[in-house]
């Protein structure tokens, strides 16, 4: 059962297929991500930042996923996409619109997709995508623990990944999953958030917005909480290089949901 659903952003109509949220329970699973604190790599490292309770999908939004949506949404089809929401490289690895090839992986993870796509995508799905802060607080968890930061075999196991070619061609799922049964944070693709343009202000004027001065990786490393983070810093130097319609090959998104 599907129900229309009409968004209107960023001076354009958008219709999506929406799907009742009986079938999402069927068609996706959302992992439960309970209250906590953590201390973001770019902050007052003896303030912690609250992260209320939430769903996240347990996997990475896969190309299948977002092959029906494209054709149930046909402005995001590639010949179809205003270049404001998305560069050139848009589903650039596609054969068409709404062929995939038989080159791709359609339970891998979706790449090639811009921040405005994304973003559609789940809310098309009733959902959103995660913010910085619940994105990073999930990501430091490894298979037993919360936090695994200090850890120098979870810090040498996410440069391992990020170092390995063509992880985006492997199915989701494949891995061990985290403390909260996520799949797959670091091992496949790079993940857009809400907010993840944010990130490259130091200390706590990351939450600020008159401050520019900071705007840079350099500077913002004056302010880390953990100087040998290294995989971290990779990420947040990745997400401040980046635009909203820039569609990379190695970029994907998972979606997130509040809870009511």
């Amino acid at each position: 059962m599907v129900m229309m659903a009409v968004f209107k952003k960023y001076g354009v109509l958008r219709i999506c297929l929406l799907i009742t949220s009986a079938t999402l329970a069927q068609e996706t699973t959302m992992a439960r991500i309970e209250t906590g604190t953590y201390i973001p790599l770019y902050g007052n490292d003896t303030v912690a930042v609250q992260v209320d309770a939430f769903l996240l999908d347990k996997y990475p939004v896969r190309l299948k996923d977002y092959l029906q949506f494209v054709k149930k949404n046909p402005m995001w089809k590639r010949s179809n996409v205003k270049s404001i929401f998305a560069d050139n490289g848009y589903l650039k690895s596609w054969e068409s619109d709404i062929v995939l090839g038989d080159e791709l992986n359609e339970n891998a993870a979706v790449n090639y997709v811009s921040w405005f796509a994304a973003k559609a995508y789940c809310e098309c799905q009733g959902k959103r995508l995660p913010t910085l802060d619940e994105w990073e607080y999930v990501a430091m968890a490894d298979a037993f623990k919360k936090d695994a930061r200090k850890d120098v075999k979870y810090t040498e196991e996410i440069l391992s990944w990020y170092e390995t070619p063509n992880t985006a061609q492997r199915s989701v799922g494949q891995g061990q999953p985290n403390y909260w049964g996520v799949y797959d944070m670091h091992d496949l693709v790079w993940e857009w958030t809400m907010d993840y343009n944010s990130v490259m202000l130091s200390g706590e004027s990351r939450r600020d917005v008159d401050s520019d001065q900071n705007l840079f990786c350099g500077a913002a490393s004056i302010g880390a909480t953990d100087l040998m983070n290294y995989a971290a810093f990779m990420r947040y130097a990745f997400r401040g290089s980046i635009k909203a319609r820039y569609a990379v090959k190695n970029l994907g998104f998972r979606c997130a949901s509040d809870i009511n």
